[in-house]
């Protein structure tokens, strides 16, 4: 059998238009994807990395006055949730401003923006968080005082009822 030679210039010019179509269709289906909002600093992964030097110095100079720290209570379906701010003497800050976000690590469909409602025994208290599923969750704090401010990042667990910072 004997290929006819007027097929080949044929055969690159359609490689060509497929190799083409290909990268085209690729374009519009990482376009068309869904970005994923950043576990780390409450925003787009490309703003996070983006500023990644911003946040590290701006937790540094909160760290400088003041500390934050989770005040474990029980993991239940729905509980309140208590951290507390207080300046390196360990004095009570009354000023802080606390948003949280909870989040599962793999996807967003649970994620609940919220904000701290009231201080109780200097503690800032949020009140009425549901954990739709049992098993871990992201509790990421964004923690304001006057222009200072942080993210303080902890994983819970609600089968074990245990936490992690990190």
């Amino acid at each position: 059998m004997k290929i006819s030679p007027k097929i080949w210039p044929y055969s690159i010019g359609f490689s060509i238009i497929a190799v083409f179509g290909f990268c085209v269709a690729t374009v519009f289906v990482v376009e068309s994807a869904n970005i994923q909002v950043s576990n780390a600093y409450m925003t787009k992964y490309q703003e996070a990395e983006k500023n990644a030097n911003d946040y590290i110095n701006k937790r540094i100079a909160f760290d400088r006055k003041y500390k934050i720290t989770y005040v474990p209570k029980s993991l239940l379906q729905e509980t309140d949730l208590a951290f507390k701010v207080t300046d390196l003497s360990g004095n009570v800050v009354k000023n802080a401003k606390l948003t949280l976000l909870i989040s599962r690590p793999e996807t967003h469909e649970y994620d609940q923006k919220l904000q701290s409602t009231s201080l109780e025994e200097g503690n800032y208290i949020v009140k009425h968080v549901k954990f739709e599923k049992k098993g871990v969750w992201d509790i990421i704090t964004k923690v304001e005082v006057g222009k200072e401010s942080r993210f303080y990042n902890i994983k819970v667990d609600t089968r074990n009822k245990i936490f992690s910072e990190y």
